[in-house]
């Protein structure tokens, strides 16, 4: 049975939040007055939506906005030092990370608003930031070109940074203008990165060797990628409208009219395609386009199964949320939560503004456990095991998010093992054809 999955779509315009059940078309509750820039919506582990927002004026310094999900308005305003553009939340919900215009990036504590840390990452502002799936690293791409890769641990241990070259894992800088997109696959510090830009390429990134492994370009400029479950190909949407289809493995015929590695398209005559997403298990990809409209498309046929239409304006983010996580949470996380009281509703309070130096010290000792100076770990590992540690930490002092923490990580780990198992059974199909195929092809030559 098809798991309940939500899809939740918002605009550069002040047309509000759109959210439809994915595979019923049932619309359900409509967020009012969100003006989202490109990557700025995000689901906070299950619990509530965020939304960085568009600058009113040229004094406004932009707004950060919480809502819960049985209330179409605004719960929690933030207002941060700068504008916000994209926000991310890793998938626990216990960290916000945003990008800001002059290329700083912060992170807050999402149960405290604590601003926990900020560091310039980039020389001009930063246009999509994602965790990777073990949530021990941070990848970022800016206008000025660049992909950085931000282990966790060493954003937040002095120590390690100091004795670092650089600030950063590592730091491609292949693309010659602005990065639109970057995606990331799965296994942790040995995962590909995908990364899309203005200069109508898409670039493949091993993260374990830090090196290009494929570059791709594109008849368009590539505004928005998604990566398949399987890692078999990734779907690129262009400013003309098509969402093509390239490959990460095989070659494609070099004498096509798309170009080498990329496979196909698919295309409704729509306006520039803005935003891509996959449901859990890949089957179906949606769009959002500039034409207000938001697609479903089959992966298989490559047919449209459905389509919704957002209030007004164009469409630049589209977020796919497991309705079950939301369920899980609703009634569990707002009680281990500091209130917004106003509303009757158990939100996290604002973010904050400026670090507050004391607390931040605080802090420091339950972010960075001591790690034994005197035993050999691996660098992929170190925030991995500092992550755990943290846990502990927190369940010594009797914290209740430690065993929100706890529960959260062990959904999350269920979930990637039931999708890893899917895209072998997938693999082992394929196969397994190949193999029946090949065999009868056999007889029939051995037979003439």
């Amino acid at each position: 049975m098809t798991e309940p999955e939500l899809v939740i779509a918002s605009s550069p315009t002040d047309a509000g939040i759109s959210c439809w059940d994915l595979h019923t078309g049932a619309e359900h509750l409509r967020y009012r007055t969100c003006s989202s820039p490109s990557h700025g919506l995000t689901c906070v582990g299950g619990r509530f939506l965020a939304s960085s927002q568009l600058r009113e004026t040229k004094s406004s310094t932009g707004s950060i906005l919480y809502w819960s999900w049985n209330k179409p308005q605004v719960e929690v305003k933030s207002f941060p030092a700068e504008p916000i553009n994209p926000l991310v939340a890793n998938s626990e919900g216990t960290y916000i990370a945003g990008g800001g215009a002059s290329g700083e990036i912060y992170l807050w504590q999402v149960a405290t608003g604590k601003l926990l840390k900020k560091w310039h990452a980039h020389y001009r502002a930063v246009t999509c930031l994602l965790f990777n799936d073990d949530q021990s690293l941070l990848i970022s791409g800016s206008e000025d070109g660049s992909v950085r890769v931000w282990s966790l641990i060493m954003v937040f241990d002095d120590l390690l940074r100091g004795k670092a070259k650089q600030p950063y894992e590592f730091s491609f800088s292949e693309h010659s203008l602005k990065v639109t997109d970057v995606v990331i696959g799965y296994g942790g510090a040995n995962a590909i990165i995908v990364s899309a830009s203005e200069d109508r390429t898409c670039k493949v990134w091993s993260l374990s060797r830090g090196k290009l492994l494929r570059n791709i370009v594109f008849p368009s400029i590539i505004d928005t990628i998604a990566l398949d479950p399987g890692e078999d190909v990734f779907y690129a949407g262009g400013r003309d409208g098509k969402i093509y289809i390239a490959s990460l493995n095989a070659v494609a015929d070099p004498n096509n009219n798309y170009g080498l590695h990329i496979l196909g398209f698919l295309s409704e005559q729509s306006k520039a395609i803005t935003c891509l997403a996959l449901s859990t298990d890949g089957s179906l990809l949606i769009s959002g386009s500039e034409d207000g409209m938001v697609r479903v498309w089959n992966t298989k046929n490559h047919n449209i199964t459905r389509i919704f239409r957002h209030a007004k304006g164009p469409i630049n983010n589209v977020v796919v949320v497991r309705q079950s996580s939301l369920m899980s949470n609703r009634g569990t996380v707002n009680s281990q939560m500091p209130s917004v009281k106003r509303h009757g509703l158990s939100l996290p309070p604002p973010l904050e503004k400026c670090a507050n130096s004391a607390d931040e010290n605080d802090y420091k000792a339950v972010i960075v456990p001591r790690i034994d100076p005197d035993r050999s770990v691996e660098a992929s590992y170190i925030s991995i095991q500092s992550l755990s540690n943290q846990i502990l930490e927190l369940q010594r002092q009797g914290s209740s998010a430690a065993a929100e923490m706890e529960i959260e990580r062990l959904k999350l780990d269920r979930s990637r093992s039931m999708q890893m198992i899917q895209q072998w059974e997938t693999k082992f199909q394929s196969l397994h054809q190949f193999c029946v195929t090949e065999l009868l092809d056999g007889e029939k030559a051995g037979n003439a």
